[in-house]
């Protein structure tokens, strides 16, 4: 059976097979010994990382260590909510940061205030409402309880294992967006996200 711990992009954890690109955590542990999510997240830390790292080698879900979170891709993570590692991938933090305003804001301001805008005090998303024509490429909406990916003039629908749809882009369309409003910035400010290969192929 596939653990809980992959992350579409409505930040929710899911059980299934497909792993993706990229992983992450949520600042801690959030599962129980018997590998089990127990909670939404352990802080405010909530980071996407490489799937190899210098050699490092660890056990998925090991007890009491934090959860390996997994994504499709950055995009998706972006639109769950976690910005870029300071450490296995500090240029890619760099650039965010630059992005987000400030090169000498530090990651706990980020955090803050990315921690606001992408979860609510019931443990709910935060979403908002805007027009698709006014959004950057790279961000995720919601479109009849779909997520899709704004990429080039069109949308394509997210899958756990890929792209599996696509349709063109309505500007004039007023959607739910699932990415939040900080990582909406950065992207407008120029932080290019990285995307699953899938886009091309259902393109």
């Amino acid at each position: 059976m596939p653990l809980q711990n992959r992350v579409n992009p409505f930040g929710e954890l899911m059980a299934v097979p497909a792993r993706g690109t990229f992983m992450g955590n949520r600042g801690g542990t959030i599962h129980n010994d018997n590998r089990e999510i127990v909670r939404a997240y352990a802080s405010r830390r909530w980071i996407a990382c490489v799937l190899e790292f210098r050699g490092r080698h660890r056990v998925v879900m090991s007890p009491r260590l934090y959860t390996e979170l997994f994504f499709l891709d950055e995009a998706v993570a972006l639109a769950a909510g976690h910005r870029p590692c300071a450490e296995c991938r500090r240029d890619h933090f760099n650039a965010f940061r630059n992005a987000w305003g400030s090169a000498k804001v530090m990651a706990d301001e980020m955090d803050l205030e990315l921690h606001a805008a992408r979860i609510d005090s019931k443990k709910q998303k935060v979403t908002y409402r805007e027009r698709v024509e006014s959004l950057p490429e790279g961000s995720f909406v919601e479109i009849d309880g779909a997520a899709w990916l704004l990429w080039k003039d069109r949308l394509f629908r997210y899958s756990p294992g890929g792209y599996v749809d696509q349709r063109k882009k309505q500007p004039e369309l007023t959607v739910e967006v699932l990415t939040p409003a900080p990582m909406v910035r950065c992207l407008r400010n120029g932080y290019k996200v990285s995307v699953h290969p899938s886009v091309e192929a259902s393109g």
